[in-house]
């Protein structure tokens, strides 16, 4: 049974809405945060956008992965595939991007296609156990999961952390979502929340930047757990060719400017 068919099992898929809001904030933040970290003089003083408005763009992408993963999507592995894609055709002008850094650093889509994985495989644990799946099996993909964890984290962007962002975020909506009976299924589904916003609060130095991170991990947590009723529809929806090639094309932008200037 596929994450979507789990969430449609006696409780009504939350509404999407909101999602066509966070393509564009999403975009417009992540955008702001190259400009003014690769192409901007520091002259201009506009420093301040990477540690605020900049650290919204990450946890977004990553609340609409984890919940398009869960509740919208038939096939999560092949929903990473698609994300996977994207961020093989903007390695190469990401990576003329000046760094202070040097060695392999793949890009955020590589992070995205990794944590939805393991979102995925993690989610599917319980209905396959219930299918028969020995302990020695559910040991070995548990070894398996955190060597490839482990290994991935320090050639992603955001690291170790930013792996965990997306199946800690499909835990959360899954129980902030389901309908909770009993004082202690409300507990669970708050506590649920917990891990999302202090992985949110490590993966960031300074307190603004903190700030922006979590408050946007946690806007994400009430959508899940019911604030999805309350969006509206965008009035302009986001063409999918521009929401599917901006990633690529404005890195590609960036390098062209550096080139020339």
């Amino acid at each position: 049974m596929s994450l979507a068919a789990n969430a449609d099992a006696g409780v009504a898929r939350p509404s999407s809405a909101w999602t066509g809001w966070g393509q564009w904030l999403a975009l417009i933040t992540m955008t702001l945060d190259h400009l003014s970290r690769y192409a901007v003089p520091e002259a201009w003083g506009l420093d301040w956008i990477d540690s605020s408005l900049g650290r919204i763009a990450f946890p977004l992408f990553a609340a609409m992965v984890a919940w398009h993963g869960l509740f919208n999507t038939r096939d999560p592995l092949r929903y990473a595939r698609r994300v996977l894609v994207i961020g093989l055709v903007a390695q190469l002008p990401y990576a003329l991007m000046p760094r202070d850094i040097d060695g392999l650093i793949l890009n955020i889509c590589f992070t995205l296609s990794l944590g939805l994985i393991g979102g995925a495989w993690l989610l599917n644990l319980p209905a396959r156990r219930a299918r028969g799946l020995a302990a020695w099996q559910m040991t070995a993909e548990a070894i398996a999961a955190l060597a490839v964890w482990a290994l991935a984290g320090p050639v992603v962007e955001y690291g170790h952390l930013g792996l965990l962002m997306i199946p800690l975020y499909m835990l959360a909506m899954q129980r902030l979502h389901a309908p909770a009976a009993t004082p202690d299924a409300r507990l669970l589904g708050l506590m649920s929340a917990l891990p999302v916003l202090v992985t949110a609060g490590l993966m960031n130095s300074s307190p603004m930047a903190k700030a922006f991170t979590v408050a946007t991990c946690l806007v994400a947590l009430l959508l899940a757990a019911g604030a999805h009723r309350l969006s509206p529809r965008v009035p302009f929806t986001m063409p999918r060719r521009l929401w599917l090639a901006w990633y690529p094309a404005h890195f590609a932008a960036i390098a062209l400017w550096l080139a020339l200037v």
